[in-house]
């Protein structure tokens, strides 16, 4: 596989006093120790514009941050998983309105929790969860740190998370617990994409990361990305602070160095700047890179256009002017969003500070690589401004 080429950035129409801006931001939020280090990245026009390393790749060592610092990208997995389900849709094995319990019967018994005034009762379902529930997030599914309902008391109960599981013993649990929502009627963000990476092995036969290593990783090339770094690539590992500059909370990612038996289709790989850069670019030349195509042009199309029309969204997550695709925010105004951006722009992000994005009207895209949890949501939203404030 031929690496992206880079250029000069003013090649791309990226303005050198912007990009010094950008340096500067980024080089100040480590020397005030607000966060360890960052990978960052820009490709405009299909070369890499922008591509620096910064702070430290662990608080703990005085290595510094690499380009090829290994990073736990967390939800930036979901795309991956959602585009694996979707080339299935391609070669006839899954239909986006297959109930999931056609592929996964631990899910034919489902019913929705409804609580009144503090009392819980549960309800039948008015119709069954389908695989595009699971890819927009409507099949009535939820994440235990979202709230503080029943559903949500019962998913932390069963201890959800836990590594000791296989994804289908995880679904097994997953599917002995209510719904928060009928499904179709409200997108929250959910462990639907935990449960994609189950279907993906059922139908496959295969382990999900086996699954994915053969349609998507390798492929493209995606040599650092998997669901275990091992003590060959620990060395290459970033790490956040032990406890957050913020809070002073104690911070706790997932163990990466053993494999997990619970290969999390939600969250669970690990990977790098170079990796998921050749990811994103496949999404923005429409399902192809290097001459190998991974998905039809249509069906990225068909991915990242808006599934939710008028259902409602749950929480603050998705911002005004934004719905979700097939495992991905899109945007569908200029405006309303406190954030820049163009019509048709689609990204996604990681809890633990990881995220991504690509503006096909702009032919750019962006990834801002850290470890530092608890100041995720400035630092996304801080790089999305940076990023637009570089364009001629």
């Amino acid at each position: 596989m031929k690496p992206l080429m880079e250029c000069d950035p003013r090649e791309a129409g990226l303005r050198p006093e912007a990009l010094s801006h950008l340096r500067q931001s980024l080089q100040g939020a480590i020397d005030r120790q607000h966060l360890p280090g960052a990978v960052a990245l820009i490709v405009r026009g299909g070369r890499i514009a922008f591509f620096e390393a910064f702070g430290r790749q662990s608080p703990l060592v005085d290595t510094p941050m690499a380009r090829d610092s290994v990073f736990r990208v967390y939800s930036m997995t979901k795309p991956i998983v959602s585009l694996a389900v979707l080339q299935l849709v391609e070669q006839g094995r899954v239909l986006l309105g297959d109930p999931v319990a056609l592929h996964l019967p631990m899910f034919a018994k489902l019913r929705v929790s409804v609580e009144r005034h503090g009392v819980e009762r549960l309800e039948e379902l008015q119709r069954p969860p389908t695989v595009q529930d699971l890819l927009r997030h409507t099949a009535g599914l939820t994440y235990e740190f979202l709230g503080n309902s029943a559903v949500h008391r019962r998913y932390s109960a069963a201890n959800l998370a836990s590594s000791a599981r296989n994804n289908m013993e995880f679904c097994q649990a997953l599917a002995e617990i209510p719904l928060a929502h009928q499904p179709g009627t409200v997108w929250e963000y959910s462990r639907a994409t935990d449960v994609l990476g189950a279907l993906v092995e059922a139908v496959t036969g295969q382990s999900l990361g086996q699954a994915l290593q053969q349609t998507i990783l390798g492929p493209l090339g995606m040599v650092d990305t998997s669901f275990v770094a091992g003590p060959e690539r620990a060395h290459r590992l970033a790490e956040p602070f032990a406890r957050d500059p913020d809070s002073g909370a104690e911070v706790k990612l997932i163990d990466v160095i053993n494999a997990p038996r619970f290969e999390s289709g939600g969250g669970g790989l690990v990977s790098t700047a170079v990796d998921y850069a050749r990811f994103m670019q496949m999404l923005a030349q429409r399902g192809t890179l290097d001459g190998v195509r991974i998905a039809s042009r249509k069906t990225i199309e068909w991915m990242t256009a808006d599934h939710l029309g008028s259902i409602p969204a749950a929480g603050d997550l998705l911002l005004p002017g934004h719905g979700f695709g097939l495992g991905l925010a899109v945007r569908t105004h200029a405006g309303l969003a406190p954030t820049p951006g163009s019509v048709g722009q689609y990204f996604w992000t990681g809890i633990a500070g990881t995220s991504f994005f690509i503006d096909p009207a702009e032919d750019l895209s962006a990834m801002l690589l850290t470890q530092a949890p608890g100041q995720r949501i400035h630092y996304r939203t801080l790089w999305r401004h940076l990023v637009y404030s570089t364009l001629e």
